[in-house]
């Protein structure tokens, strides 16, 4: 044995070499292990933080979507107050006279609203397309009222006749004789049936109206 010693540098030198190889590859394995970790954390991070941008970006459509679907609420309700009060529209007569331009593209604008309109906010986030569509639509709409209601107040019943204005006053009187529950029953239905004919010709007014009209007579005469 004392003839080999001279090998225990060479081994030595071999085994010292392993080891060092061994924590080396040990070293490489942790540093890719955590290389790993470190992806992973990453990822989740990138996804939570994804996750969170995507329910403040469906948040904030909702919250335009809302203000949009209010705006038209809004204008409907002032067209509504226009088919509801037939005073008020024989005051305003253009309003419903689709002979006039501006009258008629507030209608076309109010039908093209209503056409986009979605049953609910949901239904149209993640449509960034949609939501452009139907914003677009509406403001057209608020736009298109504004002028015809303006235009509409500003000429009143000056494009009638003198005669045909008189006709609208005792169209206006006669109807709130029909609307009177004061007023006999024979008296409420002769007021309605001769407004209709005073304004035959002049004033074409709504479905919506005449069905509300009707329906107020109808119900005060049964009563």
């Amino acid at each position: 044995m004392l003839h080999f010693w001279w090998l225990i540098f060479p081994l030595g030198g071999m085994i010292g070499g392993g080891v060092r190889a061994v924590t080396a590859a040990n070293e490489r394995r942790a540093e890719r292990r955590l290389e790993r970790f470190r992806i992973k954390q990453q990822t989740k991070i990138a996804v939570a933080e994804a996750s969170g941008r995507g329910k403040v970006d469906q948040a904030a459509a909702r919250r335009e979507i809302g203000k949009v679907l209010q705006r038209h609420d809004l204008t409907d309700a002032r067209w509504l107050d226009y088919e509801v009060d037939v005073a008020k529209l024989l005051d305003f007569p253009l309003m419903t006279d689709m002979r006039e331009s501006l009258t008629a593209a507030f209608h076309r604008a109010r039908g093209h609203a209503d056409l986009l309109r979605p049953a609910s906010a949901d239904d149209l986030v993640g449509d960034r397309d949609a939501q452009v569509e139907y914003r677009d639509a509406v403001n057209d709409y608020v736009t298109a009222f504004d002028i015809a209601e303006s235009e509409a107040i500003r000429r009143r019943r000056s494009d009638f006749s003198t005669e045909a204005q008189e006709r609208l006053e005792r169209a206006q009187r006669l109807l709130r004789v029909a609307a009177d529950a004061a007023a006999t029953p024979d008296e409420r239905r002769s007021a309605y049936s001769k407004a209709q004919r005073e304004l035959d010709g002049l004033v074409v007014l709504p479905a919506v109206t005449r069905a509300s009209i009707e329906r107020r007579i109808a119900g005060q005469l049964e009563a």
